[in-house]
């Protein structure tokens, strides 16, 4: 297939000067973040619902908005994940209009990752990267390192020590290099950087950032398509570094502009962990000064105490008319049960931030029962099973007789005395 892609290059944020294409990620004048701007103009007649309904079941149906260079040709079928209207949790928490944007089961490593890292590494081999990399909280380090492993790049990727034993697993069964840091994501963070800049190597959350982030504008393209092409009035986002609820509203207005969807006000709502909250605080306090905080919570993949693009979040989701809340702990854990318990989808504690906060806003009145929302699922749950250790009970073993499984049955009802024999006695009359 022949991929339409609108030209782009590097804009800064702040001050307008254009970079072209580069593996660079802040303006030298200013400081601010670059960001891919397109000729939209050029995209009127290829960006179209028809153009984009007959491409191929994944990210790169929306190519011609997406930084692909010349040449590239796509074929990891990365995205295009289901978004359920979660009725059944909708119930319990008192929302009838509510739906589940369910990146659980985001292809190839179950994270909505896989779709920044695609449109990363198509740049990387652009620019000519034999290595690349990244700081990861778990998550990126997966979708690198098996994306990587699919195109024949050397891979490399640094995450915290502490690390959750699984998400370790799942990059170093796709051959790259891991490398443990003694430190939380921030740390990891300053020290590719540096990596970076001494090496020549390509960090897709680094020197490729820009491109990096265009990836996530995806699950706004899709959750505005399979609405019918209608826009929500209120998307729920779990914030890390803070680029994803961006992107969503970006895609949100790329949309608009282009006569896609009709133009309405959407409510952007932030959710994080209170062990680390910054850009949640900052939006209660009213600001966009971010102050960093050091992690410490279960949520690891949220757990970024100094988030790059906190700031802009910050003022997207109070210009929006929005809220962030944050979330204990136990109240994460309860948001994992919730969500698998009601809709059969098993998130990872990000999710369980996202689910909880969801509830609360709804309980606190800031989200009408009967408004649109989507709900943002990033993670698979069997990622991050340790939570959960302990909360549910080993069953004891029963025999094999319709009997006995009768009484147990009863047994957990309550209308029963426990049956005393079990399994191992089956031979025993």
């Amino acid at each position: 297939m022949n991929y339409f892609c609108s030209r782009y290059e590097l804009k800064c944020n702040e001050c307008g000067k254009r970079f072209g294409n580069q593996p660079l990620s802040a303006c030298p004048d200013c400081l601010a973040p670059l960001e891919v701007a397109y000729d939209l103009e050029a995209a009127r007649g290829v960006f179209t619902r028809e153009n984009i309904k007959n491409g191929p079941a994944n990210i790169w149906r929306y190519a011609a908005l997406l930084p692909i260079p010349d040449g590239f040709q796509p074929d990891l079928p990365v995205g295009f994940t289901p978004l359920v209207h979660a009725k059944n949790l909708g119930k319990r928490i008192g929302a009838s209009n509510l739906y589940v944007k369910n990146d659980a089961v985001c292809f190839p490593t179950l994270s909505f990752k896989d779709r920044v890292v695609s449109v990363a590494l198509a740049n990387a081999q652009k620019f000519g990267f034999e290595v690349v990399g990244c700081s990861s909280t778990g998550n990126l380090a997966n979708a690198v390192a098996a994306q990587s492993a699919r195109l024949g790049i050397k891979a490399c990727v640094l995450v915290p020590a502490e690390l959750e034993p699984a998400k370790i697993l799942n990059t170093q069964v796709y051959g790259a290099r891991l490398v443990r840091i003694d430190g939380n994501y921030d740390h990891v963070n300053r020290l590719c950087s540096q990596i970076a800049d001494e090496y020549n190597w390509g960090f897709v959350n680094v020197n490729l950032r820009p491109y990096y982030a265009e990836g996530s504008k995806t699950v706004g393209y899709e959750i505005a398509e399979q609405l019918g092409w209608r826009l929500p009035d209120n998307v729920v986002v779990p914030m890390a570094g803070g680029s994803l609820i961006r992107k969503i509203r970006k895609a949100f207005n790329e949309l608009i502009y282009l006569g896609l969807v009709e133009e309405k006000p959407v409510r952007f709502f932030g959710a994080q962990a209170t062990g680390c909250s910054p850009i949640s605080v900052a939006v209660k306090e009213g600001t966009d000064d971010i102050q960093p905080q050091k992690p410490n919570t279960i949520a690891r993949s949220l757990a970024i105490g100094n988030p790059a693009d906190g700031p802009a979040a910050a003022k997207m989701i109070r210009e929006s008319n929005g809220w962030a809340e944050d979330v204990s702990d136990v109240e994460i854990v309860a948001g994992m049960q919730e969500l698998a318990e009601t809709e059969g989808i098993f998130t990872e504690t990000a999710g369980g931030v996202t689910t909880a906060v969801t509830a609360r806003l709804y309980a606190h009145g800031r989200i009408s029962p009967d408004e649109l929302t989507v709900s943002v699922i990033t993670g698979n749950g069997l990622k991050t099973t340790d939570p959960l250790t302990g909360r549910y009970e080993e069953e004891r073993a029963v025999r094999p007789r319709l009997a006995d499984f009768d009484a147990y049955l009863r047994e957990l009802d309550g209308t029963a005395e426990p049956e005393l024999a079990t399994a191992g006695d089956v031979h025993a009359h």
